[in-house]
């Protein structure tokens, strides 16, 4: 009987895993495809980098509202690039991000986690978050673009979890994929202040009692970043 325990929970361990390698392989394959045809555009692009801090403003989205939730603020910091082709105003931003998500969340609320002494839950996410954005920056504005230049951007990101919050009743993936959207302004050709969205595509935990309850991470990002 314990044989068959073990092999059902390797199976479902087993098909978990394929799935998140398929998830992987896709997401891997698609950023080296656009990354190589962005590069085999032009020759002629400018490649800038540097330090990147911001803040984020996190809550979590569960499937049904049967708990109470409470945003949370955290941080992020890290090295952003950008790679931008002259002439068309397009081109592509990436970057490695610690990133800090999570919520409040009021298991206590409810009997069948009050009564395993679950309370108000403060759950701290913590990820290695890499985005590569599609971004364009207009620039066509009479040379005040040295001072001021405004740009949108959009692009998936892959987050993995680092480190988390030790509550019993939840249980987490390897980590999220996302997507962003935002814009900024780009200040004396150095300094970059943006703003972002990015949504969760995948789960971000699920409790442990209730299989299905699930939730996905939801982040307004507000940055400062220095290209050199």
């Amino acid at each position: 009987m314990f044989n068959l325990q073990l092999h059902a929970i390797y199976s479902i361990f087993v098909s978990k895993l394929s799935k998140i390698e398929t998830i992987m392989k896709k997401y891997i394959l698609s950023l080296v495809v656009l990354v190589s045809m962005m590069c085999a555009v032009t020759m002629n692009a400018q490649f800038r980098y540097g330090p990147m801090a911001g803040v984020n403003f996190s809550d979590l989205k569960f499937k049904q509202d049967i708990v109470s939730i409470d945003p949370e603020v955290g941080a992020t910091v890290g090295i952003m690039g950008e790679k931008m082709f002259e002439g068309i105003g397009f081109g592509i931003d990436l970057g490695a991000f610690y990133s800090m998500k999570g919520a409040t969340i009021h298991l206590g609320e409810k009997k069948i986690w009050a009564s395993d002494g679950f309370g108000t839950e403060r759950c701290y996410l913590h990820y290695l978050e890499i985005p590569l954005n599609l971004r364009f920056k207009y620039t066509r504005l009479n040379g005040f673009e040295d001072y001021c230049a405004p740009f949108i951007f959009a692009g998936p990101s892959i987050s993995v979890l680092a480190a988390k919050s030790n509550i019993k009743a939840l249980e987490y993936p390897f980590g999220e994929i996302g997507l962003s959207i935002g814009g900024g302004l780009e200040i004396l050709r150095h300094w970059q202040v943006s703003y972002c969205y990015n949504w969760g595509m995948t789960y971000a935990l699920k409790t442990r009692k209730l299989k299905d309850y699930s939730a996905k991470n939801r982040t307004w990002s507000i940055r400062l970043a220095y290209l050199f």
